[in-house]
Order: C-alpha cells, then structure tokens, then sequence
C-alpha cells in the first residue's frame, strides 16, 4: 500500500486540506488533479471516535471539525433508551443543523436484539444500521430491511475477529439476499488483515452501503490508529476507488486515537482527507 511519500505530492495535499478546511476555493492548476471525475460522496463521522463525550459536546465537536453527517453510537444514544428519549436525542442532533444518517455500530447476537436495532433506527429516523449480527440472524434481518426499508452495513473487524474479519466474510453471506444488506467497509481492519482497501472497496462495490475511514500504524493486527495521512494506508488510492464505484454514501471517520483529546488528530484528519479529495 503506497503512502503519499514525495515532498511534491505532499505539499499539493497539505495545500488542498488548508484550502478546502478554509473555504478558499478550488485548488489551483498545480495540484495537478486527475480527470477521473469527482467525489460524489461526503465525509461523516462515527460518533464512537468522541465516545468519552456526551451527545451535546459530540454534537459541538463534530461542527467543529466542519463534519455535518453523522452515525450516533449507543455511548451517545443508549440502545435501552424509550421511542421518547430516541425521538429526543435526534432532534437534538438534526436541530443543531447535522444529519443523522446512520446507527451503530450495532451487535445483534439474538432475534430480539435485532428487532430493537430496526425499532431503534426507525425512532432515530436513520437510513443505515451499521452493524454485526449472527450469521443464523441474516435471514430475519432480511425481513425487518425488506419491512422498515432501512440499510444494514455489516461492519468487518479485522484479525481475531470471529464473525466478519474481512469484508469478504460479510460480503459471501449476504450477497444473495436483499440488495439492502451490504457492508460498511472499515478500511483500517481490512488494512490490518493485509489487504489492500481500495481493491476491496472495487471488488465489493455493489454492496457497499457505509465506509469507516482512518490510517493505521501497521498493515497487520498490530496496527493502531494514527492520524490520517501518517500510517500506511493509501487514501488518495481509496478515495479515487470511491470516484471509480461512483459511491454516493458517507465515508464516516472512525478516529480511535487519543480518546480523551481526540480533536487535533481528527481535525488533522479531516483536512488531510478534504485536500485528497480536492486533488482527485
């Protein structure tokens, strides 16, 4: 997997994040942008990045880092939380001017947890479950996306992971059933697994429903988040992937670094991501 490694390329990154984080405007001629055609998707963030915030503060931190799509995760929405405290909670999100487009991540290990995520995700108005139920579940999770018309994103988690390590792992098991079953690729655990993220976006696309975006360390089980642009995955490579596919859903950062101070790194993140995205 190439990193952004030459002086050149990466000061024409390092310009299009500080532009784009800025709002000054398209990046000049210099960058050199490719006519492979732009981003059709948007950035969003996985609330499990600021987990150790409440849901006003993450609401607050999200906006700060210029995000306005965003997938609550139960620290910030409890899973046990009555229709009323749901319907609450997302209204406090949408009123602070953010889209709540997705839930999770969301484990479903029994027929009831499943019934409670599509209930959930109904009261929250979501239109994605990113979640990891039981290979026997997929059947009833078949009927409940077929009954809310509400997406499930199967979430891969990398080496020692029994359920779904790879996106392949869900990507086998679902391919035959509703077309609203998919994944949501997390491309540092697929990085982790020693795959390459931008061939397993291509090679599962008609099934990608939901993107988690972050750098590791280490293209092995090793590898921990670091800032975005400094590990070792190629996220130019990733994003021109996400133009090829012509992918129109959200690529949520899913920031596990510095959990108790996360917002350098993320907003380190963000404009790396903008500046490749105003480069492809």
């Amino acid at each position: 997997m190439r990193q952004i490694r030459g002086r050149r390329e990466f000061l024409q990154v390092a310009a299009a994040g500080a532009a784009a984080c800025c709002g000054l405007g398209t990046v000049r001629a210099s960058a050199q942008p490719t006519t492979a055609g732009k981003p059709k998707f948007e950035l969003g963030l996985a609330s499990y990045t600021l987990r150790k915030f409440d849901l006003t503060k993450t609401i607050e931190m999200t906006k700060r880092v210029g995000l306005k799509h965003i997938a609550l995760k139960d620290f910030h929405l409890a899973m046990n939380s009555s229709p009323e405290q749901i319907r609450a909670a997302a209204a406090q999100v949408r009123d602070a001017g953010l889209d709540l487009y997705g839930v999770g991540v969301i484990y479903m290990k029994t027929a009831d947890e499943v019934n409670r995520a599509f209930n959930y995700a109904k009261e929250a108005g979501a239109r994605v479950i990113i979640g990891v139920p039981e290979h026997n579940l997929l059947a009833l999770v078949n009927e409940k996306v077929q009954e809310y018309d509400i997406k499930v994103a199967i979430h891969n988690h990398g080496p020692g992971d029994k359920v779904y390590p790879l996106p392949s792992s869900a990507y086998e098991k679902v391919k035959d059933l509703d077309p609203r079953i998919g994944l949501c690729n997390d491309i540092g655990h697929t990085a982790r697994s020693g795959l390459d993220p931008a061939a397993s976006i291509l090679e599962f696309a008609d099934r990608l429903h939901d993107l988690h975006i972050k750098d590791v360390s280490a293209a092995n089980a090793k590898g921990g988040g670091v800032e975005m642009g400094r590990g070792v995955i190629d996220i130019p490579s990733v994003m021109r992937a996400l133009v090829k596919m012509n992918y129109t859903g959200f690529a949520s950062f899913e920031y596990e670094k510095d959990e108790n101070d996360p917002i350098p790194g993320l907003a380190e993140s963000v404009g790396y991501a903008r500046g490749v995205m105003a480069t492809i």
